[in-house]
């Protein structure tokens, strides 16, 4: 079914971005504009998934061209789901914003940025062209460059150029991909591109392709090997841009590789494999990186390189039960790493440092707040019934179903290392006394003294996002209803494929 508002949340932070252009040197006025719009696209994706979710797949033919030949929006319940998540991590993120970012990276601009790259996430999610997914990514990446650069120290153009490097790397072998994809089948509309790749009798050079498109999202991902650039990078901008980052940059990464690989590169053997391998490893070494450090930042770093295997894990089994479990953690993820991060900041504007060696205190000093970033943690380590406990119910019986015991063991590995690290994070931050010797020496334009209202600003977007997170653990069975929805889909993307092609399919 023909809908143009599927559109319109991309629109809308492009609009907000434009208009925070005109009130360049007025940051009161760029904050109003920024959690303004942020509520909109709320409201509009929340507007959306509700009529995907009663109505079914809604298309867009820009220009009126229709597919393959035109480019092609698709909001089917996956890509409306991300949708409507981003807009939650990035009403919060807005709203934290206003507070948690010193003025004079205002003046730089970091709010129409922020809005431009809220914009190509929410355009990835909704294109069903794959090159205009290639263009959409990016428009991430220019805006998550700029906004990791933003205020220009030191730590930050070091992390900068290893996140832009590896992204650029990212991008060749995604556009490679693509090229050779045009080159055999002759279109770029994925919809298409699934039925004329099921059709091609060279299956090897098929799987030799399907790489390209392994390397390119899961550098995006932070997948094993190529993971190095994530540590080293999301630990030095502001924490509201470390936030958007964790919660969702590495996510769209994820996004694309669900999509991809259930839609154009069906999973066979070869490719299962790899995916299973590949998971292994990643969760691995986030987790033997997570359990050495010391930074608070550093150490969700790693996590989100160790949970990033939990779902490319999902992926690799590619049973009903695999995926319903993989889209549960995506979901549950990027609700928890979005608020860990703005935790992590918050913590600093409190301490001046997030160096755990240098803290302690904060459940003494602040009960009710160390409460509400328990439920956080507790999520984020899946203590039941929270959110982070369901979708491994779903792994473990799709690797017990399949066999595939040694990324079952890994799974467990990376939960137990969590609940370790996140059990050191709550002794050394919350419980210990504090220590006698004074915290790192905090920068002039992050850590002020802080007024009751602004701990207050700073405290409610946590609040949110808890909220939100609690709803997907205590009410499970509503989210696991949409994943299992999503994973029929991808296990029979008849539908889709329908929805986009409908006037070109032979009846």
């Amino acid at each position: 079914m023909t809908d143009n508002t599927l559109i319109f949340p991309v629109l809308t932070h492009l609009f907000t971005a434009i208009v925070s252009l005109f009130f360049w040197q007025k940051t009161v006025s760029q904050r109003i504009i920024s959690i303004v719009g942020s509520a909109v696209a709320m409201g509009l994706s929340i507007e959306l998934f509700v009529k995907v979710w009663t109505g079914g797949i809604l298309t867009l033919q820009a220009a009126g061209w229709d597919a393959p030949f035109g480019i092609s929006f698709v909001a089917d319940v996956f890509s409306c789901s991300m949708v409507l998540l981003t807009s939650f991590s990035g009403f919060a993120v807005s709203l934290y914003s206003a507070t948690g970012i010193a003025r004079a990276r205002m003046l730089y601009g970091y709010f129409p940025i922020f809005h431009f790259l809220l914009m190509g996430l929410n355009g990835a999610f909704l294109t069903g062209d794959i090159f205009n997914l290639y263009v959409w990514f990016e428009v991430i990446i220019i805006a998550s460059f700029v906004l990791m650069t933003l205020g220009g120290r030191k730590a930050q153009i070091e992390g900068s150029v290893k996140y832009m490097a590896m992204n650029i790397l990212a991008s060749a072998f995604f556009l490679t991909g693509i090229g050779i994809l045009y080159g055999i089948t002759g279109t770029l509309n994925m919809a298409d591109l699934s039925l004329k790749i099921s059709a091609l009798e060279n299956r090897k050079l098929v799987d030799i392709t399907a790489i390209f498109f392994v390397i390119g999202f899961g550098i995006k991902s932070a997948v094993f090997p190529l993971y190095f650039w994530l540590p080293s990078s999301y630990h030095t901008p502001p924490s509201a841009v470390a936030a958007v980052f964790g919660g969702l940059l590495t996510k769209v990464g994820i996004y694309a590789l669900f999509r991809v690989f259930t839609l154009i590169f069906i999973p066979d053997n070869f490719l299962s494999t790899l995916l299973v391998a590949l998971a292994i490893f990643t969760i691995l070494t986030g987790t033997f990186g997570a359990v050495i450090k010391n930074n608070i930042r550093r150490v969700f770093s790693y996590l989100i390189v160790c949970h990033i295997g939990f779902m490319v894990g999902g992926l690799g089994m590619y049973s009903e039960i695999a995926l319903t479990g993989a889209l549960f953690y995506l979901f549950h993820d990027i609700l928890v790493k979005t608020n860990s991060f703005l935790i992590a900041g918050l913590i600093r504007k409190l301490r001046g440092t997030m160096n755990m060696e240098k803290l302690g205190g904060l459940y003494a000093e602040y009960p009710l707040l160390s409460l509400l970033i328990a439920i956080v943690f507790f999520s984020l380590v899946g203590i039941p019934p929270l959110s982070g406990f369901w979708p491994k119910i779903y792994l473990f019986e799709a690797g017990f179903m399949d066999r595939h015991y040694v990324l079952i063991g890994a799974i467990i590995v990376g939960s137990f290392a969590t609940l370790y690290v996140i059990a050191n994070l709550w002794a050394q931050v919350f419980w210990k006394n504090p220590p006698e010797t004074p915290g790192d020496s905090p920068l002039t334009d992050d850590f002020k003294p802080m007024t009751r209202f602004r701990k207050a600003l700073l405290v409610a977007p946590i609040a949110f996002l808890a909220a939100i997170t609690l709803y997907v653990g205590l009410g499970a069975e509503n989210i696991t209803l949409v994943v299992q929805h999503i994973a029929r889909e991808m296990k029979d993307p008849s539908p889709y494929i329908e929805a986009v092609l409908s006037k070109n399919i032979p009846q």
